[in-house]
């Protein structure tokens, strides 16, 4: 049954378009910093430094993924956020504490609510 739902993932990411692939990718950020909230309030230690690691590896492809020639400004400035989300989380897993997540999580919420309104508009524009 698993393997169902895996295959049915794999082909989604395969056959998205970049801006739908950017718009999973922080809402898996989203979940994972979440969830990484909720095992910190459980005092799961494991769970915790999984879902704060999946984050990370997360925000590291969202910032390798930056074109610094064509984004400019924005790239630099996302590349900034990235990097504060990344400082941020690493506090939260070394000092077991929500408050650096939360901040991340509003970030987070933040950008997805942007590019989300950014891929509407040029949709609509098509």
């Amino acid at each position: 049954m698993n393997y169902g739902l895996g295959a049915y993932k794999k082909t989604s990411i395969n056959t998205a378009r970049k801006e739908e692939i950017l718009l999973m990718l922080y809402e898996a950020a989203i979940k994972f910093c979440k969830k990484s909230m909720e095992a910190i309030k459980e005092k799961n230690i494991a769970k915790k430094g999984e879902y704060i690691g999946r984050l990370q590896d997360i925000i590291i492809e969202l910032n390798n993924s930056l074109d610094h020639k064509i984004g400019g400004n924005i790239a630099e400035e996302l590349s900034r956020l990235y990097d504060y989300i990344f400082h941020s989380s690493t506090q939260a897993n070394l000092n077991m504490d929500i408050k650096p997540l939360e901040s991340c999580l509003e970030v987070l919420n933040t950008l997805y609510d942007g590019w989300t309104n950014a891929i509407k508009s040029l949709k609509g524009k098509k």
